[in-house]
């Protein structure tokens, strides 16, 4: 692998890149599903493919909106359904934001689950809070689901692009 040509260090770059929108969809902190369309768009415009690099970033972009409306939309409306409140997702979002600084990275999704839970125990009571609890953390991974099958569909079309374009 020759570094100092333009294109491989493109196709590189994109490719680590990739990898770590991939894992960012799984590690909260990072903005995995754009990161990798944003790998797809420099390869696009820096790299050394041919006239198929347009359509595999198209199709990309297609697969990265898509991604992004079902995983606000389909999950959001499944909670809604459960008649799990917004004010229940909120708490679990601030008590998720607090515990992402005390216990990095798994504080992020302990504090979410004690703060929906919590306002839940307040809201429900202390029989109902837990199924509640759980409906709520099946609408996220629902969500964390879709962005992932995403992330990898831009991955595998800018695959068969590296190869095919």
């Amino acid at each position: 692998m020759d570094l100092s040509d333009s294109g491989t260090t493109v196709n590189l770059i994109a490719g680590i890149a990739m990898v770590v929108g991939v894992l960012g969809v799984v590690i909260p902190v990072l903005p995995g599903l754009l990161l990798c369309w944003g790998a797809v768009l420099l390869w696009s415009l820096l790299g050394d493919a041919g006239s198929g690099r347009w359509v595999v970033l198209a199709l990309a972009t297609v697969i990265a909106l898509a991604g992004t409306v079902v995983k606000y939309l389909w999950p959001g409306k499944r909670l809604k359904s459960t008649g799990v409140p917004t004010t229940s997702l909120l708490a679990g979002g601030v008590l998720g934001l607090i515990g992402f600084f005390v216990i990095p990275l798994v504080g992020l999704v302990l504090g979410f689950i004690l703060g929906v839970f919590l306002a839940e125990q307040l809201r429900l009571g202390s029989g109902q809070a837990w199924p509640s609890t759980k409906r709520a953390l099946a609408a996220v991974g629902l969500s964390l689901l879709v962005e992932f099958t995403a992330a990898l569909g831009v991955a595998v079309i800018w695959l068969f692009g590296l190869v095919f374009a």
